[in-house]
This record gives C-alpha cells, sequence and structure tokens, in this order.
C-alpha cells in the first residue's frame, strides 16, 4: 500500500513545473556562491574549502530551505483543491502511510537536489581554476545534509497540509533558514530543526569536523523528523474532511 501510495505521490510530479524549481534554484545557488568566492579571494585561501563555505552560505540559509517548502506546498496542492482532501480521506489508506508516502517524494527530491548541488560544486570548482585535491567529505557533507533536509521536510509538511497557501511553506522554510544560521553561530544548532542543514553540511568550517558529535545529530534530526511526522498524522486524523 505504501509503494502505490508513493507512485501515486510521483505522478503528480509529472509534466510540472517543479523540475524547473530542482534545475534552476541550485544553479543559482552555485552561481551567487562561485560569484561571491571569486571576489574574495584576497581571505578565500583555501581553494575548496573556502569555495565550499561561500556555496553553503546560499545552499543552507535561502535555496535549499525554501526549495524544500515548494516541494512540501506542492505535494499538498492539488489535494488542497476542489475539495480533494475529502476523497483522498475515504479511500482504505491509513493516514500515517498517506504522510509518509509525501515525506518519501520529497526526501526522494531533495537527494536530487543534493546530488546536484554537489555536482555544481564540483563544476564550478572546475572552471574557478581550483587545483588542489577534491575533499573527500564532500559525499558525507551531502549524505547528512540529505537526512538534515528531510527532517526540515517532516516539518514543512506539516504546514502544506494545515494551511491552504503555497506561500506559507516556502517563506517558512526561508525564515527557518536564516533563524537556523544564527542559532547555529550562537552555539545552539543541534537544538533547532533549520540549524541542522548548515551544521551537517560543516557550512562554516569544511576542513574540520562536525561541530557536534555523529551521534548528537542522529539522535536531534531523527527526533525532530518524528516530531514534524507525528504532527502532520494527527493534524489529518483531527481534520479528516476539508471544506473547499
Amino acid at each position: 500500500m505504501l509503494i502505490r501510495s508513493i507512485r501515486a505521490e510521483y505522478r503528480k510530479l509529472r509534466r510540472s513545473y517543479i523540475w524547473l524549481a530542482l534545475l534552476i534554484m541550485p544553479v543559482m545557488s552555485a552561481g551567487f556562491g562561485t560569484f561571491n568566492y571569486l571576489n574574495n579571494l584576497g581571505m578565500l585561501t583555501q581553494q575548496w574549502y573556502s569555495l565550499w563555505t561561500q556555496h553553503a552560505l546560499f545552499y543552507c540559509t535561502l535555496f535549499a530551505p525554501a526549495l524544500t517548502g515548494v516541494y512540501c506546498a506542492y505535494l499538498c496542492r492539488l489535494e488542497h483543491l476542489n475539495h480533494n482532501w475529502n476523497t483522498v480521506m475515504t479511500q482504505p489508506i491509513p493516514i500515517p502511510t498517506i504522510v509518509l508516502a509525501k515525506l518519501t517524494v520529497v526526501s526522494g527530491l531533495t537527494a536530487l537536489t543534493q546530488l546536484f548541488i554537489g555536482a555544481l560544486f564540483l563544476l564550478s570548482g572546475k572552471l574557478a581554476g581550483l587545483t588542489a585535491p577534491i575533499p573527500t567529505a564532500l559525499p558525507l557533507w551531502l549524505l547528512r545534509g540529505w537526512w538534515s533536509l528531510t527532517t526540515e521536510a517532516a516539518l514543512l509538511l506539516f504546514l502544506a497540509l494545515a494551511i491552504r497557501s503555497f506561500a506559507i511553506p516556502v517563506g517558512a522554510g526561508i525564515l527557518g533558514g536564516f533563524c537556523g544560521i544564527a542559532a547555529l553561530v550562537k552555539g545552539f544548532g543541534i537544538y533547532f530543526p533549520f540549524s541542522l542543514l548548515p551544521l551537517s553540511m560543516c557550512s562554516h568550517n569544511p576542513s574540520d569536523p562536525m561541530e557536534c558529535s555523529t551521534a548528537a545529530f542522529v539522535i536531534s534530526s531523527t527526533g525532530f523528523f518524528l516530531l514534524g511526522y507525528l504532527l502532520c498524522v494527527l493534524w489529518k486524523k483531527h481534520r479528516d474532511t476539508q471544506a473547499g
């Protein structure tokens, strides 16, 4: 049943404009990061690591949270139209399965985004003329970032389910991204869900290990993911029909 639900969610993405967002926003993020790096070569002297700080600055603060909000909002858009939630809720599919299917699809989209942003980072470095070895930690940064975005998605999906507005999850993602950077700078990153992305991708100190232990990151991110998932399930159980 879960597999069928996931397939149904993926069918919504066919011929949709969401693929343009997946392509354009990472390119913009990489472009801003590379431009900033090339204009500050006097201060940014660690080649790949310095380039990563600039890419991650724009990506983790603005583009990735906003794009995750777009994914969540789009997957709930059709249900919010023309009483479609009433149709969905009358199907013999448990609410936890419906929510998990949506989260699985968003997680898949964020995985594609992470792979794309990694490829753009490598391409940008080559175009910038970097000659140092590529950081071996790059796959780990991308993997941890994927799980951090999945955690954000669970919380943003709750907003997308609860509020009939495409802009709210996107705006919440952007606001969360900026607040996440502030919390990370203050040393509270592990306790705030939107700080986990820059924390896990080592946006401020890529030449050093993550600023918290792997166990602390896994516990925090998993806890926030489960919180978002439970909020989604409980909301739909108490709002089993939708008006207009």
